[in-house]
């Protein structure tokens, strides 16, 4: 059976709006019977990958999460600096850019469907318009249709879906880009050949990657995560704020220049996080160094990044209060169930924490040891640290 690391977070927000819903709001859920705030493991995940800590430790083997590769392409392809009304409207005269954006189309498409046609299909528009009519003349017919002509190209080099390309698939494709930009041609089958097995990216190998066109190149993620919740009660707020027009001298009017609200909550979080270690060092193609780099700067994130959601305004910046990391070949659980039950009181991390030990240590009774192994840092008690933890999760098990 595969190596286990899992991982149970404790961390205590202030006032903050980590991660929005469709109204702007901080995302909730009810556990137990009770409203809690919540933090999506895509937030999560995307702040962790991003995050400076990340992308130094595996400085150069990040991969990026795109679906408009194929502007930067054809920018490349066509000579241009930028793709505006001008360029588009010497399309169908102009040789070099309809070469362009037919070799732009052959690469994208080997990442995932095209996202629409250009010049995009006549069919006319409310004001008798036809929506291509740019592509045929000097210039679009109004502004309007300049703007509906620009995004019908992108949509045209862009994919439907975002796809995660890693840094060596992105290095094939600039090379290729070069080449048919210095051959002006279009690229054989053989040089389309683009996507990669052993693609050495720890983001993906930790986080997956789907290709529905393209299954063979499919990742599964080493690292499952949940959704992060409160371990208490609690509910999103309305915060009411003016902004004060510096210029208004209060002699006609004397009222805000502007009147906002914004929700906001605050919250202790329990986050679980289970890795394979065993698929995470399959995914990079049995290189250990680079596996060990990768658990050191998750971990660490997960330690210190926080969602950016709304931090210029409420600064909700937070290192984990508690961690602790499992390791073994049992079946992974979560201890979620520690917090069905609201927690009261004014003492939340530390009742978080004794309850957390307490639903460990009784599913180790029923069900015989749930790990190995191990390892606790306490912000509270200054017991631990993170150091620890990391090496930890870089041994092997048994070790």
């Amino acid at each position: 059976m595969s190596c286990f690391i899992q991982l149970h977070v404790i961390t205590s927000y202030p006032p903050s709006n980590l991660n929005r819903d469709d109204l702007g709001r901080p995302k909730s859920a009810l556990v137990g019977g009770a409203t809690r705030l919540r933090v999506s493991s895509q937030s999560a995940k995307r702040a962790w990958r991003t995050s400076d800590i990340f992308r130094e430790a595996l400085s150069g083997q990040v991969g990026t999460r795109t679906k408009t590769l194929g502007l930067d392409v054809f920018r490349s392809l066509a000579g241009a600096d930028a793709i505006n009304a001008d360029v588009l409207s010497r399309f169908k005269k102009d040789a070099q850019l309809k070469l362009a954006h037919e070799a732009t189309r052959k690469i994208v498409e080997q990442f995932g469907s095209l996202d629409g046609d250009f010049p995009p299909k006549k069919s006319r528009t409310d004001s008798g318009a036809s929506p291509d009519a740019g592509a045929d003349s000097a210039a679009p017919a109004d502004e309007a249709a300049g703007d509906a002509l620009l995004k019908a190209f992108r949509k045209s080099v862009s994919t439907s879906q975002l796809f995660h390309i890693s840094p060596s698939e992105l290095a094939s494709v600039r090379a290729l880009t070069d080449e048919l930009e210095q051959e002006r041609r279009l690229p054989t089958d053989n040089e389309l050949a683009l996507l990669r097995e052993d693609h050495q990216a720890p983001d993906i190998a930790l986080f997956g990657r789907m290709l529905a066109e393209k299954p063979k190149f499919n990742v599964e993620a080493a690292a499952q995560v949940a959704h992060a919740f409160t371990v208490h009660k609690a509910s999103a707020e309305d915060d009411y704020f003016t902004a004060v027009d510096d210029l208004n001298r209060g002699q006609e009017d004397v009222g805000a220049g502007h009147i906002g609200e914004a929700g906001f909550g605050a919250g202790v979080y329990y986050l679980y996080i289970c890795i394979n270690r065993d698929l995470l060092d399959d995914n990079l193609g049995g290189n250990t160094s680079l596996r060990d780099r990768a658990l050191a700067a998750l971990i660490e994130a997960i330690a210190k990044i926080s969602p950016t959601g709304k931090q210029a305004s409420f600064a909700s910046r937070a290192y984990a209060s508690y961690m602790m990391a499992e390791k073994g070949s049992q079946q992974p659980r979560s201890l979620s169930l520690a917090f069905v039950k609201p927690i009261v009181g004014s003492d939340v991390i530390g009742e978080s924490i004794r309850a957390l030990n307490d639903k460990l240590e009784k599913m180790d009774k029923v069900y015989d040891k749930c790990a190995d192994e191990r390892r606790f840092l306490n912000a509270e008690t200054g017991e631990g640290t993170l150091a620890e933890l990391i090496a930890f999760a870089q041994a092997k098990c048994g070790t």
